[in-house]
């Protein structure tokens, strides 16, 4: 720790006392309003503040303690003022008192100089000046940027010494950095041991537990709260949503609207974080009703958010509406847009979108061409996508990443350019991470290219050992090749390290709730009605010409009716079929995937958009497929 963050008087014990009895803080000195002080808010620029001061200067007004403290104020806080004036000013002055160090610790704050705030804090002890509540909620407040756990507790032991612990403003921030670095034992005592808990105490306390990942302590302070007010509902919510339980998140909302609690845009971003992994798109678009009725302004993050959203739900028209309402677009907003039409399929759309955001001289950043060569890569648009490669650095003075390299050798493999591929993996200032090899053994399964494949699938298994999409992408590699006996000995070798691969587990949302089906399920309520469809779909699919593709079932399955009805129970065909009994004809349905989806499922759903009259959308761990009348988005390659 550097010297000069080490607090004064470190010999007060660690564990807080009984206060002893200490004079009261020397007060402001009494408010003695100038015509001088009065046009300090005139200044708009550092010049005109430094001729008020000199003006000051030659009538005497600076030897007065509150005019020289608030010009001091002035310099340190404003907009137009300077934290070096203000230092010197304080520096000048004889007895400064503790206001005017409480002036230069905001403005160093609000410059994030923490270190400077902290030491400031030592000098204020050092030269006998008496700080107050608001000295030590600043100083903590500047703790909570940086690991100072011995300096916090010297703070709290000098805290205790001056009968400060009971302030309602000392006593949260002491929670609230003690939260910060984990010491939430710690943060319960302060908790523990105030008198009067008013609101933002409990919050504090809420706060500490959501932000350490400690539900069930979380739940017994969120359940014992005496009121609660917005803060402390978002603060749930957004613990949901941080540790991936989503429903929670959104079961979570529903009690508080029941509560009649207003929501704010920090709820709303939440709620839709949560309702897009959901792909509820009913509850999303309840969320943005809800805006435009209240009305709500949509601003950078909540139109951000919202896009997202229904771009995540698969429903480019309200992505559209929404970016369109988002009166002051941030670049998030942008490209939030540009990335939600790339990954529908409408490529073209994506860069139109970008040339008019160019047009509106904002400057693009990594982001936005991360999404655009991903626009260029699932349109099949080569020349496009090489082109913004080539005048990221020239023309915007931006250094292509992995990312976006990623994005070109996944361009590059779709055409099958595949020399052209290892020129440019091999030229990149980067080695190729696990998701571009990963990238290159897809294109080499579409273009059947086993011997690349195969150097692809090594490597991939080489980067990422416990990935277990490493070994079910070579696994396919090797059954289409008909090299069953490999097949084996990746099992054998995912079995030995312990290496499981998730069922596949589909999602679709029917009148507001969301259903879950794994491979097989029988678990739904209408599960007898779900699977008479599916043989219906079955029979309509044979008579449409159809032939499973039994290379898909890698496990070492010999009867060919086995591996048909294996490929027949798969989690999305399940949704899917769920979807068609529950739901009036013409309706498009909407399912997520937690897994790439397999080639035969990918077949299937195609000849049921054109059997069934239906627009079928599927967001898998790869990308979106928007199947409609017997064709794909992704054009047949994912």
């Amino acid at each position: 720790m550097p010297h000069f963050l080490s607090l004064p008087f470190s010999n007060v014990p660690m564990t807080p006392t009984i206060p002893n009895s200490h004079p009261p803080p020397i007060p402001n000195p009494p408010m003695k309003p100038t015509p001088t002080l009065s046009l300090l808010p005139l200044c708009n620029h550092l010049h005109e503040t430094k001729q008020l001061h000199a003006l000051m200067i030659k009538t005497s007004q600076i030897s007065d303690p509150y005019a020289a403290s608030r010009l001091a104020e002035f310099y340190a806080i404003s907009d137009n003022g300077s934290l070096q004036c203000s230092e010197k000013l304080v520096n000048s002055m004889e007895e400064p008192y503790t206001f005017a160090w409480n002036t230069l610790i905001r403005g160093n704050l609000k410059k994030k100089n923490t270190h400077k705030a902290i030491s400031l804090m030592v000098q204020v002890l050092c030269k006998s000046v008496e700080p107050d509540c608001y000295t030590f909620t600043l100083v903590l407040k500047a703790c909570t940027s940086l690991v100072l756990t011995e300096t916090v507790r010297q703070l709290h032991c000098q805290i205790v010494k001056r009968g400060l612990e009971n302030s309602e403003f000392i006593r949260n921030k002491l929670i609230h950095v003690y939260a910060v670095y984990g010491s939430m034992v710690d943060a319960r005592k302060v908790f523990d041991g105030s008198p009067d808990m008013d609101i933002v105490t409990w919050n504090s306390m809420l706060e500490g537990y959501a932000e350490n990942g400690d539900g069930e302590l979380l739940h017994q302070v969120f359940d014992k709260m005496p009121q609660r007010d917005v803060v402390s509902w978002n603060t749930m919510i957004a613990y949901y949503v941080r540790v991936g339980e989503f429903v929670g998140a959104v079961e979570m909302f529903r009690r508080m609207q029941e509560e009649r609690i207003c929501l704010d845009g920090v709820t709303l971003v939440s709620v839709l974080t949560a309702v897009t992994q959901l792909g509820a798109l009913a509850q999303g678009k309840w969320v943005h009703a809800y805006i435009r009725k209240h009305g709500i302004e949509l601003d950078d993050n909540l139109g951000s958010a919202l896009v997202n959203m229904y771009s995540k739900c698969g429903c480019v028209d309200g992505a559209i509406e929404a970016f369109d309402e988002t009166k002051k677009k941030s670049l998030d907003t942008w490209n939030a847009m540009i990335g939600g039409l790339a990954a529908n399929g409408q490529s073209l759309e994506a860069i139109d979108l970008f040339s008019k955001m160019e047009r509106s001289n904002i400057q693009p950043d990594t982001i936005t061409f991360s999404c655009i060569l991903n626009a260029c890569s699932h349109g099949g648009l080569v020349e496009d996508g090489l082109a913004y490669l080539n005048k990221m650095k020239p023309v915007h003075g931006i250094e292509p990443d992995m990312a976006h390299y990623g994005c070109v050798v996944d361009l590059l493999g779709r055409a099958g350019m595949f020399d052209m591929v290892e020129e440019i993996m091999k030229s990149m200032p980067m080695k190729p991470d696990a998701i571009m090899w990963k990238s290159l053994l897809g294109a080499c399964k579409t273009h059947k290219n086993f011997e690349l494949g195969e150097k692809a699938g090594l490597e991939l298994i080489e980067l990422a050992p416990d990935d277990h999409a490493s070994y079910t992408l070579l696994s396919n590699l090797y059954a289409m090749a008909n090299k069953w006996d490999q097949v084996p000995k990746l099992r054998k070798s995912m079995l030995e390290k312990g290496i499981k691969k998730p069922p596949g587990c589909s999602s679709i949302e029917v009148d507001g709730l969301v259903h879950e089906f794994i491979v097989g399920d029988t678990k739904h309520h209408r599960s007898k009605k779900i699977y008479d469809m599916v043989e219906e779909m079955e029979a309509r699919l044979k008579v449409a010409g159809y032939e499973p593709d039994i290379r898909q079932v890698l496990l070492d399955i010999e009867e060919e009716e086995v591996k048909q009805t294996s490929l027949a129970h798969h989690s999305e065909k399940l949704a899917v079929a769920f979807g068609l009994i529950s739901t009036r004809p013409g309706t498009t349905i909407r399912v997520i995937k937690n897994v790439r989806m397999c080639s035969d499922c990918h077949s299937v759903l195609k000849l049921l958009s054109v059997i069934y009259n239906r627009d079928l959308i599927i967001r898998d761990s790869n990308r979106f497929h928007h199947f409609k009348e017997g064709s794909c988005s992704c054009m047949d390659y994912w």
